[in-house]
């Protein structure tokens, strides 16, 4: 599943073609991806300009001069082509403007494209419900320490949480707690101040490493440009059980945690 590098990689990509462009013609070719594209997408959308792009957790936001926001999250598989050489059954939504056609490619359909306005996006139910943003001054040591002070569950498992932080994916977790050297199976209550003040940091390096990277290339992501994200070259524990530490002598193990697997080096993380 694309995560939070992934999508915002999306979102930079789109951004040099499409901010400040107005859509001429908009294609849905399909009623439906996880659920059904809202009603009036293509009367919404058709002939507005587009004024600027975000990303909110694992969600792309396309912002417009007619007040809505377009708000899609890429499921599984999905990916935004541009200027693709030739149609693809895959492409279910199409944006294009005079100079450039992006198409919304999803194999699997496990994606959502929303319609809200702008005025109320905090509101927004999925929005709502969400924690801070893991690369936002929000998020801190303090806030981490407060939110799990009393929890038995597993750090790990309350990382994956979006009400405690937005858009943290398995592989990003697994990579921030042995940069800071805490076992994902340390119960998140007795996490320690000073423990916390090395995961933030560490949770902000990933990230933004990732990021340059252009992602972490996993099944079906690729970058709008159609490049592949280089960052699980990059891998210090994710997807290399049996493999030896980069840190020390040790192997590096797998367990499952809440139907998810976690990888983690049982020496350099307590």
């Amino acid at each position: 599943m694309p995560e939070l590098p992934e999508v915002e990689t999306t979102v930079r990509g789109l951004a040099r073609y499409l901010e400040g462009e107005r859509l001429t013609r908009v294609v849905v070719n399909r009623p439906d991806l996880r659920r059904p594209f809202p009603a009036d997408l293509m009367q919404a959308m058709t002939g507005a300009v587009v004024t600027g792009l975000d990303r909110r957790a694992k969600y792309g936001l396309l912002h417009t001069d007619r007040g809505r926001t377009l708000i899609f999250h890429l499921g599984m598989s999905g990916r935004w082509r541009i200027d693709p050489e030739r149609p693809d059954r895959h492409d279910h939504l199409v944006l294009h403007t005079d100079d450039h056609i992006f198409a919304l490619n999803d194999a699997r359909r496990f994606g959502s494209v929303d319609l809200v306005d702008r005025a109320i996006l905090d509101a927004w139910p999925p929005f709502a419900a969400m924690g801070p943003e893991p690369l936002g001054e929000l998020l801190t040591p303090g806030h981490l320490h407060a939110a799990t002070r009393g929890r038995k569950t597993a750090i790990k498992g309350v990382l994956l949480d979006q009400r405690i932080v937005a858009g943290l994916g398995n592989i990003y977790v697994c990579e921030a707690l042995f940069r800071s050297g805490i076992s994902p199976r340390r119960q998140a209550g007795k996490v320690s101040r000073a423990a916390f003040a090395r995961l933030v940091p560490a949770i902000r390096d990933v990230l933004h490493q990732s990021i340059a990277d252009g992602g972490s290339t996993l099944r079906d992501y690729a970058r709008p440009d159609g490049q592949l994200g280089y960052f699980a070259t990059r891998f210090d524990v994710y997807g290399r059980e049996g493999e030896p530490c980069h840190r020390c002598e040790g192997t590096i193990r797998r367990i499952v945690q809440g139907g998810r697997s976690s990888w983690f080096c049982p020496q350099c993380q307590k």
